[in-house]
């Protein structure tokens, strides 16, 4: 009877594999291109083993002959196996063009040591369609393309707009905190805003994402580094283009954690004094103080008389950034355009908040940043420059 049992057992399984198909659900993405790297996020609509192959883009076939397979290495020296799939590729030369698919083998269940029943094999289509590419980043940039959008508040039909035609336009995209009005749900930042990014220019062009006060709300707020790859493994962080020197920070919750409404369960002062401190740091390094531009994104604008979130940027950031010497600030959260010149709000350096409808599509060299802000109907409604050392 056993033995017919597992029968059985092993039958329905089988047939359940040949019913069942991994599939991509949302993404893949791009996050942290480096020289010598990139990583790639996606989602699978059920349990699954993700890797990342990589060939060259040099003309051949992507079958043309076996391609080197990279799997996601969170697990520890054991393949995870989940919905989420993030894969980091290495070994890259700068400069330099690859192109990748994101492959799958979905999970019908897991028996502890005695096997694995998987689905057939899924991946990105790399017969009908051509594969993303992605390209390292060079050591010299003589100037760096970028867009930011904010306060999007799962917007996408206004987001899809914004971005209908990015693709190949721009170095690297910034999201500026507030793209979804609370995780309540894993699922969440895919569905709201990645799932159309990744479709729209995302698994070609890297995001760097910024936490606004809204990514702090909702159940699955806390998983929110699950759909990020930061090189300081925190929602704080720096990146850089040569000599082109970016800081991304996370201004917290707007209200004091003690509010009624924070539910008893933040602690964002205190994670944005050890950002304070880990911003102290960077501003004395080597490659802050050799910048040829210095660009800070905070969710956030400075305002010691405005809510408690913004007297934290300007107790704890602004006189960090005020010692070092930045260019800019690019700001969100108010949901209008508002520019503070340098001394309006105890600043040194210029703050420029973007609207909640409109892209901000910037410029820099070493001598310059220039700003022009986009509605939906790509009509430009604003413009700005700032010079770079003033």
């Amino acid at each position: 009877m056993k033995k017919i049992f597992i029968f059985i057992v092993c039958t329905v399984l089988t047939m359940s594999a040949v019913r069942a198909q991994v599939k991509i659900s949302g993404g893949p993405y791009l996050q942290d291109v480096t020289d010598t790297s990139f990583t790639v996020i996606w989602t699978t609509n059920m349990d699954a083993v993700g890797w990342i192959e990589v060939a060259p883009d040099d003309g051949t076939h992507f079958y043309n002959t076996e391609r080197k397979a990279y799997y996601d290495k969170r697990g520890l020296g054991r393949k995870p196996i989940g919905k989420m799939h993030k894969v980091t590729v290495s070994g890259l030369e700068p400069g330099t063009s690859y192109r990748y698919r994101a492959m799958n083998k979905g999970v019908l269940s897991q028996e502890h040591r005695t096997r694995i029943v998987y689905t057939e094999g899924y991946g990105q289509d790399i017969l009908t369609h051509n594969p993303p590419v992605v390209t390292t980043l060079k050591k010299d940039w003589s100037s760096v393309k970028f867009a930011v959008v904010n306060d999007v508040h799962e917007n996408d039909s206004t987001f899809r707009e914004l971005f209908k035609d990015a693709r190949g336009k721009y170095d690297f995209v910034c999201f500026n905190g507030d793209m979804t009005s609370e995780v309540r749900a894993e699922e969440d930042i895919m569905k709201y805003y990645m799932k159309s990014a990744s479709e729209l220019f995302a698994d070609q062009t890297p995001v760097y994402m910024v936490r606004g006060n809204h990514e702090y709300r909702g159940n699955d707020a806390i998983r929110y580094l699950d759909y990020m790859q930061t090189p300081t493994g925190k929602t704080y962080y720096t990146f850089s283009y040569g000599d082109f020197f970016f800081i991304v920070l996370d201004s917290g919750e707007d209200k004091p954690d003690s509010d009624i409404r924070n539910l008893g369960i933040m602690i964002t002062e205190d994670y944005v004094k050890e950002e304070a401190e880990w911003l102290e740091k960077v501003t004395e390094s080597e490659a802050f103080r050799n910048a040829a531009s210095r660009i800070v994104f905070c969710h956030m604008p400075p305002g010691e008389n405005g809510w408690h979130g913004n007297a934290m940027v300007s107790r704890y950031f602004v006189p960090v950034l005020n010692r070092a010497g930045i260019d800019l600030m690019l700001c969100a959260h108010i949901h209008r355009y508002r520019y503070d010149a340098p001394g309006t709000l105890g600043n040194d350096f210029p703050v420029l908040c973007n609207d909640n409808l409109t892209r901000l599509d910037a410029e820099v060299t070493p001598d310059k940043i220039s700003i022009n802000i986009y509605d939906a109907s790509g009509k430009a409604v604003k413009s700005q420059t700032f010079q770079v050392g003033k």
